[in-house]
């Protein structure tokens, strides 16, 4: 299959990176990640108004652009290169779990939210157990419905105007509720993390009371288990940003870097470990475009789940080792001074460790994988 961008797509990608290079600079994401909001609201204020970027997953219907998965992968690998620290994420993230949700009216309010750019956050799992554990319960009593336990590792779940919530019922089904922050029983609270780029919260529930309003899917492990998919492929659109920007960043540093009165740009084995850099970031595009690809066909039923999680499985373990290997050789091609707070490397690499472990590391989906290929059903 030979891809290549449409007109209007390779337009989005320049304008994509023009913005952000205007816009995401290293100066303002350093200001972004120590300001008490710990991301620019200003920024992500112009991003809804001027860009739409928070639409570009949203149904027409319901206020959204309706435009498909290569789209949200061009911009979210435009942002991972300017180490975008905004909810851009965490919105898509929503965006892909209420889509998968039975139709509502309260699924399509939420939606129609998030296009006028309200942050929405998923709290999907305790990954202090496992990337597909789930942490939070659901729980009868004689008069409602309570929440409770801990669901961590919540992209910008501080500045979430609604938490949508997984949480495992009495029979052992996953559920998927939307929670106010503010409810009584409900505590928000950031979780520090090497990479101060994209900051995480704990979310813990003591008897959040819910009702049958709230509920948006039940009996959703099939949803759960595909919203996860979903978010491995956005995951890997940041990482080849990732793993290109580290790239780009070493290069020009050892033209100008000189010993032995000549450009270190010039000695072989860095030649060969730039070479090594591009051949992982390529790699890794080329997974994460038909990634994308195979959730638009999944989307219009050309394609089962299984073709699905397979894609998203493949694209993450070759991103992540990309975006560690890039991040990881630009350091060292810096030298000492690479993991200073000085330059900008040591920023990636921190982002590109983080991702890594973020919804399972790359041994886990090579294991994945293999239970696909030998068990035929998707783990």
């Amino acid at each position: 299959m030979k891809f290549a961008f449409t007109d209007e797509q390779q337009m989005l990608r320049d304008t994509s990176q023009a913005f952000l290079a205007n816009k995401s600079t290293s100066v303002a994401v350093r200001q972004a990640c120590s300001s008490p909001e710990r991301h620019d609201t200003a920024l992500w204020q112009s991003i809804c108004e001027e860009m739409y970027w928070q639409g570009i997953l949203i149904p027409e219907h319901v206020d959204g652009l309706g435009l498909g998965w290569v789209e949200m992968a061009i911009v979210l690998e435009a942002a991972g290169e300017r180490l975008l620290t905004s909810p851009l994420f965490a919105v898509a993230q929503s965006t892909a779990a209420l889509v998968g949700c039975p139709a509502s009216e309260m699924r399509d309010l939420l939606l129609s939210s998030m296009a006028a750019g309200k942050v929405m956050s998923l709290a999907m799992g305790n990954q202090s157990v496992g990337w597909d554990s789930v942490g939070v319960t659901a729980s009868e009593t004689s008069t409602t419905t309570v929440l409770s336990g801990e669901a961590r590792f919540v992209p910008f779940g501080f500045a979430a105007a609604k938490l949508l919530v997984v949480a495992r019922d009495a029979s052992n089904a996953l559920t998927l509720w939307v929670v106010d922050p503010q409810q009584d029983g409900v505590f928000v609270e950031p979780t520090p993390t090497m990479d101060q780029t994209r900051p995480m919260a704990t979310v813990r529930f003591e008897q959040a009371a819910v009702t049958s309003d709230q509920l948006l899917a039940s009996h959703a492990d099939e949803l759960v288990s595909d919203t996860l998919a979903l978010s491995r492929i956005l995951t890997v659109a940041d990482q080849v940003g990732v793993a290109q920007a580290s790239l780009d960043i070493s290069v020009d540093y050892a033209k100008e870097r000189s010993q032995f009165d000549r450009t270190i740009a010039s000695f072989q084995a860095i030649k060969h470990k730039a070479a090594d850099m591009m051949l992982k970031v390529e790699s890794a595009r080329s997974l994460l475009y038909y990634a994308a690809c195979t959730v638009d066909a999944w989307l219009a039923g050309e394609v089962d789940r299984a073709a699905l999680h397979e894609a998203a499985f493949m694209a993450s373990a070759c991103a992540s080792d990309a975006a560690f290997f890039n991040a990881g050789s630009g350091i060292q091609m810096h030298g000492g001074v690479g993991i200073t707070e000085e330059y900008d490397i040591q920023l990636y690499f921190k982002r590109a460790r983080a991702t890594e472990s973020y919804l399972g590391r790359p041994s886990e989906m090579r294991e994945a994988i293999a239970y696909q290929l030998l068990e035929g059903d998707v783990a």
